[in-house]
């Protein structure tokens, strides 16, 4: 026999939440009055007029439906004085002539409460859409435009209308409900309409020659019925898209003062040519260099490394960085089976202190850093300025083929600008 290992669910009765869910009409919080869902400024309208409710930030509210039966079932149960905020008018008239209405907003923690939760909900439900249609294979339309017929994913139409022709609603994966969308579009211009400043035209090649010469092959952005189709207006709660888009503006703005005391940086570690020794300024490096290694700072840092440009420098510090890692001196060329014996010959013949000829490191090869992160490199100074004119680098330049000077001239760019 087949055992139960869970408790099941027992099915929606017919007059049950799913009932409720698929209705297309939103009853008013006080009486029995029904709207179409797509009356809802209707419905809004009847409870400030009649009832004397007025909704904040009511078009951020993520399903409007199970908003309203929320709060139905909740005025039922305690006084509307207990949930929102009182709105006396004419306060300095007859009692008579005043009026009292009652806000609901989220500034009441089980209102934020559940538009939160509505917010999550409808994020959830509209990431698994997207996610259907970006894997969606069975996608099946016309371009609005040639009227080429599509099939397959639903990005091969939008990048064929963005890339022949200009008209350009985003990325696939910014978009959602894309049938719908490109259905809503597609009646517009059956309409005669035009998709961004939406003047009707007496007929289609008014329209199309419209919309080209005025560049209006894209939708305005200001029109809040595309809103439900772009992702971005379902991630923040409370907030619309346009203030999504302007806030990394605004909070730089806001934080010119901001102190930044606390911010942890974490420090430059460079490390020295010859060993394992870190120090977190160049500075620190070369004064161990000098004492550990009884390095002549003055001659070969200072005189060397700081009288060179900067890519002189980067390949300087390479050359040694690459002779040191094969152990092998940059001045007799003796190699050695560690770098403890290489640094103790280089100290005892003084080689460390002497660089070879500027022939043997000055060279393309040493432009490539020998550690790929070497931080002493990112601390090298500019110091084209001490550059002696008969120091600085010769820089090639490759000239183009000139052995058939005649048919060169005749080809040249040149001639069409004389």
């Amino acid at each position: 026999t087949e055992c139960i290992l869970e408790p099941l669910s027992l099915p929606e009765s017919p007059g049950g939440g799913a009932a409720v869910e698929s209705s297309p009409y939103v009853p008013c919080i006080f009486c029995k009055e029904c709207y179409l869902l797509a009356e809802q400024n209707q419905l809004l309208k009847h409870m400030i007029i009649e009832h004397k409710l007025v909704i904040a930030d009511v078009k951020l509210v993520a399903d409007f439906r199970r908003y309203i039966l929320y709060w139905k079932k909740r005025f039922a149960e305690q006084p509307i004085t207990d949930f929102c905020s009182v709105i006396r008018t004419n306060s300095e008239a007859p009692l008579e002539e005043q009026d009292n209405y009652f806000l609901l907003c989220d500034v009441l923690p089980e209102d934020r409460l559940l538009r939160e939760q509505l917010q999550q909900k409808r994020l959830r439900e509209i990431l698994e859409q997207q996610q259907r249609e970006r894997y969606d294979i069975s996608f099946h339309s016309m371009c609005m435009f040639c009227d080429q017929e599509f099939t397959g994913n639903r990005s091969v139409l939008l990048n064929h209308m963005a890339r022949e022709h200009a008209f350009n609603i985003g990325l696939p994966d910014n978009i959602v409900n894309c049938y719908e969308f490109l259905a809503v579009l597609q009646e517009k211009l059956d309409n005669l309409q035009c998709l961004y400043c939406e003047k009707v035209f007496r007929d289609k090649n008014t329209l199309k020659d419209h919309m080209r010469k005025k560049q209006h092959r894209r939708i305005n952005a200001k029109n809040k019925e595309y809103d439900k189709f772009y992702i971005i207006n379902y991630l923040e709660f409370g907030k619309s898209w346009e203030e999504v888009q302007s806030e990394d503006d605004r909070e730089l703005l806001d934080n010119l003062e901001e102190d930044w005391s606390d911010w942890e940086e974490h420090p430059v570690r460079a490390v020295c040519l010859f060993c394992e020794q870190q120090a977190d300024t160049t500075e620190k490096l070369y004064l161990h260099m000098q004492v550990r290694l009884v390095l002549n700072i003055c001659s070969f840092i200072t005189l060397e490394l700081k009288s060179l440009n900067f890519y002189q420098q980067v390949k300087l510090v390479n050359f040694i960085r690459r002779e040191i890692h094969h152990c092998r001196c940059y001045n007799c060329q003796e190699k050695f089976q560690s770098k403890g014996g290489l640094i103790s010959h280089m100290e005892e013949t003084e080689h460390i202190t002497f660089l070879p000829a500027r022939s043997t490191w000055d060279q393309p090869q040493y432009y490539f850093p020998t550690y790929e992160n070497d931080t002493l490199l990112c601390t090298l100074s500019d110091s084209e300025d001490l550059i002696t004119e008969d120091q600085s680098e010769d820089i090639p330049v490759v000239s183009e083929d000139i052995s058939n000077l005649k048919a060169l001239k005749q080809s040249s760019v040149l001639n069409q600008l004389l």
